[in-house]
């Protein structure tokens, strides 16, 4: 069976490597393409709207979102109230907002995905960094973006801080007295440890989770050099969501 999909944000730099992606897969078809931005009526055939909202009552399979944090929620929500079940990659939604929308697709046994992270590589960074907690509970997480990325932290480091808060036992780290006389000097506190924020051009995607002990540290490192480290990701979570029922959270939990 071919899955229809309709592509929201292909004008983006994620965007357009998902259609590169789908191009080559013979059992994925591109039937719309959503960009607010893009005035063309098709695009190699495929016809593009400017509103979600001339969409409704189209016949697609699969909505794939790579657009900004401002409207990846009422998309993720219009996708599941249209049966499209969303791949959505865009970040920035509040665990609120997730348990609304897995609610709401399970009212409507709509499958579906919000994932931080696509890259195989970075989904394995986030399961050992949390094994790892479990004997080294003092660590930090530093998360590397291009500098166009609007969210800080990145999803990946919030997704990799919630699985290490799980399992981790809790302590504050750094000297009791600690002072930063330059304020954020030590980043954003998470359950007693510490996420930093680096952006810069050149960058793509790119985590580290330092983790240290007496005598001994353990650096976790997971680099994605080119977009198109997520497509494989992004395949198999198109192909995965049509044969769910519900809406969740990570990649790993359709590996």
């Amino acid at each position: 069976m071919t899955i229809k999909l309709i592509v929201a944000g292909f004008t983006g730099k994620m965007g357009s490597t998902v259609l590169e992606m789908v191009k080559k897969d013979p059992d994925l078809e591109l039937v719309a393409l959503l960009s607010p931005s893009c005035q063309d009526a098709e695009v190699d055939g495929v016809p593009v709207f400017q509103n979600k909202e001339d969409l409704v009552g189209f016949k697609a399979d699969v909505w794939v979102d790579f657009t900004i944090p401002e409207v990846a929620y009422e998309h993720t929500r219009f996708a599941i109230e249209q049966q499209f079940a969303p791949v959505v990659g865009t970040t920035g939604f509040t665990a609120d907002q997730v348990e609304q929308l897995r609610r709401l697709s399970c009212e409507k046994q709509v499958g579906g995905l919000i994932a931080p992270n696509f890259a195989i590589g970075a989904i394995l960074l986030m399961k050992f960094a949390a094994e790892a907690s479990k004997y080294f509970p003092d660590l930090e997480i530093i998360e590397l973006h291009h500098d166009n990325k609007k969210d800080a932290p990145s999803g990946t480091a919030l997704k990799t801080a919630e699985l290490i808060q799980e399992v981790r036992p809790f302590k504050t780290q750094g000297a009791s007295d600690e002072v930063e006389t330059l304020e954020g000097a030590r980043g954003a506190a998470y359950e007693g440890f510490r996420i930093h924020s680096v952006r810069l051009p050149g960058l793509v995607a790119h985590q580290e989770v330092l983790f240290g002990a007496p005598g001994e540290g353990l650096t976790l490192r997971h680099d994605s050099y080119d977009r198109v480290s997520f497509m494989g990701g992004v395949n198999l979570a198109i192909k995965e969501v049509v044969k769910r029922n519900q809406l969740v959270y990570g990649l790993e939990h359709l590996l």
